[in-house]
């Protein structure tokens, strides 16, 4: 599933291409219409009707276009995708939605799985009521961090991974950050110290940057525009890199899995 880094290189594609571009409609070509998921496409239609598109942005891993009245907010889950061109004819039965604009351009929500979903809202307070903090905001703060770790008797990883602590992480880079700070995985995050807690504020925080200057990780299913690629897999130290040694100390990188999800970790930097 596309993180923080992907969806926020997304973003940055799409703003540059359709804002200030007026919605003439909407439709479903695949008659997946489970794709609106707070709505039907007739209700969607009605709202977006000559309602132009005035400024793309990200929360979480949510994509939502501010738009004169209300907004449109899109969740690409596994394999969705936002294109303006479909090049292959047939991919059409992959098409959950098919944006129609007054210049004649379009926007396709390709999404082999069908697991995205698009919610349209005359305000963001749905949103804001279930995600947590942006690791990128200045709100952010590595007191900030600790503050809330020490309230917390949860494994690190799970935790992490909660949209409703942290917004926009995901497997990938949650791993990466705590083999950063040093950190097991399965640490209850209230033992974390003050002095681990600000090296994983760090580690939050330049890889993520470090991500999205280089367009996000691709490793399956994650491009953005026409194929645009990622190119953040070569930075990666623990994440894929089952018995391969570690950059660190080249003891080697075991897997294990922790809440269900695959989990990346150094025994010997990571001691639990």
């Amino acid at each position: 599933m596309p993180e923080l880094p992907e969806v926020q290189t997304v973003v940055n594609f799409l703003t540059k291409l359709i804002v200030g571009k007026t919605i003439l409609s909407i439709n479903s070509p695949n008659k997946y219409t489970r794709v609106f998921s707070n709505s039907t496409i007739t209700e969607c239609n009605r709202f977006l009707l000559k309602n132009r598109i005035t400024k793309i942005t990200r929360r979480g891993k949510y994509i939502i276009f501010a738009l004169e009245e209300g907004y449109l907010c899109i969740h690409l889950r596994m394999t969705g995708k936002l294109l303006l061109n479909l090049e292959i004819e047939s991919d059409m039965k992959y098409v959950s939605a098919q944006f129609e604009f007054t210049d004649g351009t379009q926007l396709f929500f390709k999404d082999v799985r069908k697991f995205g979903r698009i919610y349209y809202s005359e305000n963001l307070d749905w949103l804001e009521s279930k995600l947590g903090i942006e690791p990128l905001s200045e709100k952010f703060t590595s007191k900030y961090l600790y503050q809330h770790l020490q309230q917390k008797n949860r494994q690190m990883k799970p935790l992490l991974l909660d949209q409703s602590f942290i917004a926009g992480l995901g497997n990938i880079y949650v791993d990466e950050a705590l083999w950063y700070a040093g950190i097991h995985p399965l640490m209850i995050a209230s033992q974390i110290s003050e002095k681990q807690s600000k090296k994983l504020y760090e580690g939050i925080q330049s890889i993520l940057l470090n991500a999205i200057a280089v367009k996000g990780t691709t490793i399956i299913n994650f491009s953005y525009g026409e194929n645009g690629r990622g190119n953040y897999k070569d930075q990666l130290n623990v994440f894929g890199e089952t018995n391969n040694p570690c950059p660190k100390c080249k003891t080697i990188i075991q897997k294990i899995f922790v809440g269900q999800r695959g989990t990346h970790f150094c025994p010997a930097c990571q001691p639990n």
